[in-house]
C-alpha cells in the first residue's frame, strides 16, 4: 500500500503530460482582467517577519467579539429557525428600518422616495449598481486612483473607465466637466468622497457642491461609497452627497464592514425607490439575499449595545495608528517623498519623487519583508505612469510601523 501511494503521483504526472488538456475559450470581459495585487500579496505575508502595510482591512482588535457572542447565542436559542431558513432580498426588514434610522439621525439621508437594500459588503452594493444601470461599452467616471475592487467591478461588467485626477482637495472639477462633454453619454459617477481609498483625502463641502451641480447640468447619476465614513478621528463632517441630494441623483453605499466586522458581508444601498426596485431583481439573481444570520447579529447589536461608543473606540485606536505613521514618514522620510494627512479612515497615500521607479522601489520593499500596494493597482488605467503607493496603518502594530517605515525611508534614500 505504501509503495502505491508512492507511485500513484507519478503515474498521474506521466498520464497529465501525455493529455492535451481543454482550452479555455474565457469571455471578453474577463479575458484581461488580473487578480487583485492586494489579495496577491496577502500571499507573501506568511513570511515570518513580514510587515504588511497592504491590507485594507479593519484591526481585529475593533471586533465587539464578546458581544456578538452572546447576540448569537440567543439567536441560537430562541430564532434559529428564522436565522437559518431563507429571507427577503431587501434585508432582514429590523435591520433595514434601524439603518434607515441611523442615517437619518448621523447623515441626513433618507428623503420619502428613497429606499434601502441590503447587500453583500459594499462591494456588491457597488457591482450591482453597475450591472443595472450599464451596458457592455458605458462609460463609468471614476476617481483617478480609485478603489481597486470597484474599478474591477466595473471592468468585470464591460464597462469603459474614464479616470478623473484627484487634487488636495477632492475630484478635479475642471477636469471631471471635460471628462462629462467628452462623455456625454456616460452612466454614473463613481467616488469615495471621504476618507478616499487608497489617497485618504476628503473632498471639500464647496467641491461637492460643484460635483452635484455638474452631475445635474450632465445628467448623471452619482454612486457615493461611504464605507470610512465613521472613522473620522480628526476635523470637521463633511455632508455627504446624499444629504445634498433633491432630485435622486445620487445612490448612496454604505457598510458595517469597519465598524462591527468585514467578515459578516453586511453592507447597504440607499437610494431612489424605482433604482433600488431593479437592484433587488439583479441581487435576486446573483445571491437570492445576504446572510440572514449576520444580518440578525448586527440588528441585535444595534438593538442591544451603543453603536456609536464603540465607534468613538475605533476612531481613538485608529487616530494613534495615524498619528504614529504619519509622525514616522515625517521622522524619517525623505523630503523629496509627499504624502497624505488623512482626518479618518485606514489609509495615506505617498508619493516618490520625479524619476524614482515605482516598481524597483516595490521590489526592494518586498526583498526586505515590507509589503506595500502600488498605486498602478488603482489606476483607472493601470498601464499610465505611477510613482505612488498606498499605506494601511489599521491593521499593523505600533511596533512593525515605526520598523517598517525606518526601512521604506532608507529604500527612498537608495534609490
Amino acid at each position: 500500500m505504501g509503495g502505491a501511494a508512492f507511485i500513484l503521483p507519478i503515474i498521474l504526472k506521466i498520464y497529465r503530460n501525455g493529455v492535451n488538456f481543454m482550452n479555455y475559450n474565457i469571455s471578453e470581459k474577463f479575458k484581461s482582467l488580473k487578480p487583485s495585487a492586494i489579495r496577491e500579496i496577502f500571499k507573501s505575508l506568511g513570511t515570518p517577519g513580514a510587515i504588511s502595510f497592504a491590507a485594507g482591512n479593519p484591526n481585529p482588535d475593533s471586533f465587539p467579539v464578546r458581544e456578538m457572542r452572546e447576540i448569537a447565542d440567543e439567536i441560537f436559542d430562541k430564532d434559529a429557525s428564522a436565522a437559518l431558513q431563507y429571507g427577503i432580498t431587501e434585508g432582514y426588514t429590523p435591520l433595514r428600518e434601524l439603518i434607515k434610522a441611523r442615517l437619518k439621525r448621523v447623515y441626513n439621508i433618507g428623503a420619502p422616495d428613497d429606499e434601502l437594500i441590503i447587500v453583500t459588503g459594499g462591494q456588491q452594493g457597488i457591482e450591482l449598481t453597475c450591472k443595472v444601470m450599464c451596458n457592455e461599452g458605458d462609460v463609468v467616471l471614476c476617481e483617478n486612483p480609485s478603489f481597486i475592487g470597484a474599478l474591477n467591478a466595473f471592468r468585470s461588467l464591460g464597462a469603459k473607465l474614464v479616470g478623473v485626477p484627484l487634487n488636495d482637495d477632492g475630484i478635479d472639477v475642471d477636469k471631471l466637466e471635460n471628462a462629462l462633454k467628452s462623455n456625454p453619454k456616460a452612466k454614473f459617477l463613481y467616488t469615495i468622497p471621504t476618507f478616499q481609498n487608497p489617497a485618504g483625502i476628503t473632498t471639500t463641502f464647496e467641491i461637492r457642491k460643484k460635483v452635484l451641480d455638474l452631475a445635474k447640468k450632465y445628467g448623471i447619476l452619482i454612486l457615493e461609497d461611504n464605507p470610512y465614513g465613521d472613522l473620522r478621528f480628526k476635523g470637521d463632517d463633511v455632508p455627504t452627497y446624499k444629504s445634498l441630494d433633491t432630485d435622486g441623483r445620487v445612490m448612496y453605499c454604505g457598510s458595517f464592514s469597519k465598524v462591527l466586522s468585514a467578515g459578516m458581508r453586511i453592507g447597504f444601498l440607499c437610494g431612489n425607490k424605482e433604482l433600488i426596485q431593479k437592484i433587488v431583481v439583479a441581487k435576486q439573481v446573483e445571491d437570492v439575499h445576504t446572510n440572514l444570520m449576520f444580518q440578525m447579529i448586527c440588528a441585535k447589536y444595534i438593538e442591544k449595545y451603543d453603536l456609536d461608543k464603540h465607534i468613538l473606540e475605533i476612531r481613538d485606536m485608529y487616530r494613534h495608528k495615524a498619528e504614529l505613521m504619519i509622525s514616522a514618514l515625517e521622522e524619517n522620510m525623505p523630503k523629496t517623498v509627499s504624502f497624505t494627512r488623512p482626518e479618518g479612515g485606514i489609509f495615506l497615500w505617498c508619493s516618490l519623487p520625479e524619476g524614482a521607479s515605482l516598481d524597483q522601489f516595490i521590489k526592494k520593499a518586498g526583498e526586505k519583508n515590507v509589503f506595500v500596494v502600488p498605486g498602478t493597482a488603482f489606476a483607472a488605467d493601470p498601464d499610465e505612469p505611477c510613482r505612488s503607493f498606498r499605506l494601511n496603518y489599521s491593521m499593523p502594530s505600533d511596533e512593525e510601523i515605526v520598523k517598517g517605515i525606518k526601512i521604506l525611508a532608507d529604500i527612498c534614500r537608495e534609490l
